[in-house]
């Protein structure tokens, strides 16, 4: 097991973004099609928010990938994006070690985090998911 592996080996590569100016429909839509937990929010290619799940799951109160769907979509309609979104949320970059990694996620209560370069452009995001399965790559 190597806890000084890079972030950048286990991170998801294929990102999925919104932007800022992106409305509440659309993150519903593509959580829902990717069955994804977490995406960064981006202006002008820089990271400026993530939102989760969660965040949709509170608006709506629904569950969005159980099948059924939200009880309000009409809410959607009320909000924008950047004042449902945490903005300017915790990151991480590429060289930073599975450890590190580890140790934020333990003392942070953070499920994802953005990974981004030296000009705060997201180029991935990794997720405890992301940490689990290398550990049982690497154990198993």
């Amino acid at each position: 097991m190597n806890k000084q592996e890079k972030v950048s080996a286990i991170m998801t590569q294929n990102l999925l973004t919104v932007n800022v100016e992106d409305d509440l429909h659309r993150v519903y839509d593509l959580m829902r099609k990717h069955n994804i937990r977490h995406l960064p929010v981006v202006q002008d290619k820089k990271l400026v928010g993530i939102i989760s799940r969660n965040d949709i799951l509170r608006l709506s109160f629904g569950d969005i990938f159980g099948g059924e769907e939200p009880a309000d979509f009409g809410i959607f309609d009320l909000l924008t994006l950047e004042q449902v979104m945490a903005s300017n949320p915790e990151t991480v970059t590429p060289e930073c070690t599975i450890a590190e990694l580890g140790k934020l996620f333990v003392e942070s209560n953070f499920h994802a985090l953005p990974v981004v370069n030296d000009e705060g452009e997201a180029i991935g995001i990794v997720t405890t998911t992301d940490v689990i399965a290398y550990f049982l790559n690497v154990i198993g």
